[in-house]
């Protein structure tokens, strides 16, 4: 009889403190969240740049195996490693960020495999042009965040597309048309 009562008493607080699992937002965390690309530049090398400022959120619900993925881009936050490219990279021939300053990912669907998330698909925003992407999560990991003490979510994921389908196809195919984008994200819960 003890042990049913302790049983109980050991559910009810479970349930009452949310240690089940239910959804849950996150909040991009902009100082681990780093949109990538890379391509090929003129046949001699794969070329990496990055973003460093980057919004959003995401909602996870391991229970329901759904979930939802909501990103912004500063497109002026890219970051070639050398300053003066940086302005280039910017121009109306590449991302024109004078007219379109911001790149967006919104999810519409959240695809799990054995109770993990493995692809999201939604539609990638890029100088005005939105276009179906599929991510595929490489890593994925939900734990307590050990120095913010907050739970946490983390992921690795890519896809690839086509510069010229969003009008960012200058220099093609000398500068590859091709070009992987990577992600690494890491958000805590609100």
């Amino acid at each position: 009889m003890k042990t049913k009562l302790a049983a109980l008493a050991f559910i009810t607080l479970t349930a009452s403190t949310g240690a089940f699992a239910q959804s849950q937002t996150y909040t991009i965390d902009s100082s681990h969240t780093f949109p990538s690309f890379s391509y090929n530049h003129m046949g001699f090398t794969e070329q990496t740049l990055r973003f460093n400022k980057t919004t959003g959120s995401v909602t996870y619900d391991p229970t329901a195996k759904t979930g939802s993925v909501n990103i912004e881009i500063d497109m002026k936050s890219v970051d070639t490693g050398f300053g003066p490219f940086d302005g280039h990279i910017q121009g109306e021939d590449f991302f024109d960020t004078e007219k379109y300053p911001t790149a967006t990912f919104t999810s519409n669907e959240v695809l799990f495999e054995n109770d993990v998330p493995k692809k999201v698909v939604g539609e990638l925003t890029i100088k005005g042009i939105t276009k179906p992407v599929t991510l595929t999560i490489t890593s994925f990991n939900q734990q307590a965040h050990p120095m913010l003490k907050k739970e946490a979510i983390g992921a690795n994921a890519y896809t690839n597309i086509k510069r010229s389908e969003f009008n960012a196809g200058a220099y093609a195919p000398a500068v590859s048309d091709d070009v992987r984008i990577n992600v690494a994200i890491e958000a805590i819960a609100q």
